[in-house]
């Protein structure tokens, strides 16, 4: 049986758990396992780096730092907006998620943290960041 290596082409199921066992994502409920090319970039970094080694039908339950994952929080990715900024009409409310664009073309969400009269509070960072990830891991397929 062929082991899971960098440019594997892979089919898994997963689901993914904080801490505290509250599930935030998981493959189980779609029709197809997920899908992506082992060392591509697709996914976090300890999510490729788990599965790498692995062959179809083995399973494995992994834990990824925050750094393995989304990253750290980073409070300097919190920035005030000026209300003009938006679409005319649109109000935006604590909570909301954007997405924009960077400089290169990289999609960026942006969070509503908080609404004024004269500014939109706004948090660049991932929704996960600063968290430790848990996942079960089923290889399903290897190409």
């Amino acid at each position: 049986m062929t082991a899971v290596v960098t440019g594997s082409k892979i089919k898994v199921h997963y689901t993914g758990t904080f801490d505290d066992g509250e599930v935030f994502d998981s493959s189980r409920q779609a029709e197809q396992p997920f899908e992506f090319e082992v060392g591509a970039g697709q996914v976090i970094p300890g999510f490729e780096n788990a599965v790498v080694g692995m062959k179809a039908g083995e399973t494995k339950q992994v834990r990824f730092t925050e750094e393995e994952a989304y990253g750290p929080y980073n409070q300097e990715m919190i920035f005030d907006a000026d209300p003009s900024q938006f679409e005319e009409g649109l109000s935006p409310e604590v909570g909301q998620q954007f997405q924009t664009q960077m400089q290169d073309g990289t999609p960026l969400l942006l969070t509503v943290k908080a609404v004024s009269d004269d500014k939109i509070t706004l948090d660049a960072n991932h929704p996960m960041a600063g968290k430790a990830l848990n996942f079960d891991l089923e290889v399903i397929e290897v190409g």
